[in-house]
């Protein structure tokens, strides 16, 4: 199992990263929160694996520190969250806002993230509550290796990656198109674009 990787940031394309090892690529799923504090293309990074094995599939699923890691893992021991909501759901608030809505039962903020109604929200509560303590007391320990994001240029399809990046992570493509629509684009890069959208989302 591959719990840890150490490499180049090859590619990012929203909510996938495709990091090099030694000329080795792995694709890494990773929650926005993750994205946010990546390094630019070509520097190193080191990410924390979660690594899910089926027959028809290997998927990797990268974290900043462990902590994050073990509020994923902790998601998807619930009943009924798959990796790819809770991705959603630790896409759409950082790991200590998502404790933080858990520790004080806030369903409706749990319940405006796509594929979390009241019922599965109600679920996330009854099950983590008793762990919020004791996963907010995990310090988030740096990765290592990461560098604050580069200065890169917005890409000219921001939007198109955004919206992409969106429907990735379980919203409708008109209810990307939704969340997209009135937020400044001029310049702004497709994580830009995506992190508003996220906000609003959960206002």
């Amino acid at each position: 199992m591959i719990g840890r990787l150490h490499g180049i940031v090859a590619e990012k394309q929203p909510p996938v990263i495709l990091i090099d090892v030694h000329g080795v690529g792995y694709e890494v799923e990773a929650p926005m929160s993750v994205f946010y504090e990546l390094p630019a293309v070509g520097d190193s990074v080191t990410l924390r694996i979660h690594h899910v094995v089926r027959e028809d599939a290997h998927s990797l699923y990268g974290f900043l520190n462990e902590r994050e890691r073990e509020v994923f893992r902790s998601l998807i021991r619930v009943s009924g969250i798959g990796p790819k909501l809770a991705l959603t759901l630790l896409s759409g608030m950082r790991a200590d806002e998502f404790l933080r809505c858990v520790e004080l039962a806030d369903t409706a903020t749990l319940s405006r993230l796509p594929g979390v109604g009241k019922k599965t929200a109600e679920r996330l509560i009854m099950e983590l509550q008793d762990r919020t303590s004791e996963l907010t007391a995990q310090a988030p320990a740096p990765a290592g290796g990461n560098q604050a994001p580069g200065g890169e240029a917005a890409p000219a399809d921001a939007v198109d990656e955004a919206v992409n990046a969106l429907v990735a992570l379980g919203y409708k493509q008109a209810e990307a198109s939704r969340l997209l629509a009135g937020l400044d684009t001029d310049g702004a890069s497709s994580e830009t674009l995506i992190r508003e959208a996220l906000r609003k989302a959960v206002r």
